[in-house]
């Protein structure tokens, strides 16, 4: 494993009770960060800090991260405990299920919309001013082949990773020349518990998608989300960092 510095730095990870989100948190412990772990599991969350715990300091708050007022407090109370906030990983995310666009239910639609686009707006929202003011930051947005391509019977799901990546984007551009860094990851489907919510043929209907035949690992998307996390990531922003074996090479 390459060590990446990420000594003296403080990270909020948000969906880091679980996956993706708990596999980056592991990683960025690893390199020297403080993990602050936003959710809406509290029994993942203690999970997760008890794993992760002997790694470095971990704090955990259970955040319904659609409502901005629940962000804001936990912002707040992130900066007030660690004295700041220099990492933000916006990884919480649901599937919402598969159907034809137009058999989906408007109601769970606009959820998909709200955890997957409007939550990480709403993170940002309350975080960059605090990078902005050190002059300082990076951040990382989860988001999905899918929001590259379009999956079929995903077309909420899709939609929502397509906007996280032109939110990327046009955040990236706003704060370019104040220190704070944002970029995209686009990963392919890994084993996580989101494929509860997908059904075995949309499951396949990936899986055949990806040149290299299998599944990606979440550790190996906590290894870029760790550099795009770092110092060393001093010359890309807006910019979306595909990790899919291949399937979408742009």
């Amino acid at each position: 494993m390459n060590q990446i510095d990420l000594k003296g730095r403080v990270a909020v990870i948000t969906g880091g009770a679980q996956g993706i989100g708990r596999a980056i948190a592991h990683r960025l412990l690893q390199s020297g960060a403080r993990a602050i772990l936003w959710d809406i599991d509290q029994q993942g969350l203690n999970s997760a800090a008890h794993e992760l715990g002997s790694l470095g300091p971990v704090d955990t708050r259970v955040v319904e991260l659609t409502d901005d007022a629940a962000v804001a407090a936990a912002s707040a109370a992130a900066i007030a405990q660690a004295g700041k906030i220099d990492i933000l990983i916006n990884n919480a995310g649901i599937t919402g299920g598969n159907a034809p666009s137009w058999e989906l239910d408007p109601a769970v639609w606009r959820q998909v919309i709200e955890v997957n686009l409007v939550a990480p707006w709403l993170t940002c929202r309350h975080v960059v001013p605090a990078m902005l003011s050190q002059g300082y930051g990076r951040i990382v947005n989860i988001a999905s082949v899918a929001g590259k391509e379009g999956n079929p019977n995903a077309s909420h799901y899709s939609a929502s990773k397509a906007g996280l990546i032109a939110l990327t984007k046009s955040l990236a551009k706003e704060v370019a020349t104040r220190g704070v860094l944002v970029n995209a990851i686009t990963p392919a489907v890994a084993k996580t518990s989101m494929f509860e919510q997908m059904t075995r043929t949309h499951i396949e209907y990936m899986l055949g998608k990806i040149p290299m035949g299998r599944f990606v690992e979440v550790g190996e998307i906590a290894a870029m989300a760790a550099w795009l996390s770092s110092e060393e990531c001093s010359f890309s922003t807006g910019a979306v960092f595909d990790i899919t074996g291949g399937r979408s090479t742009y």
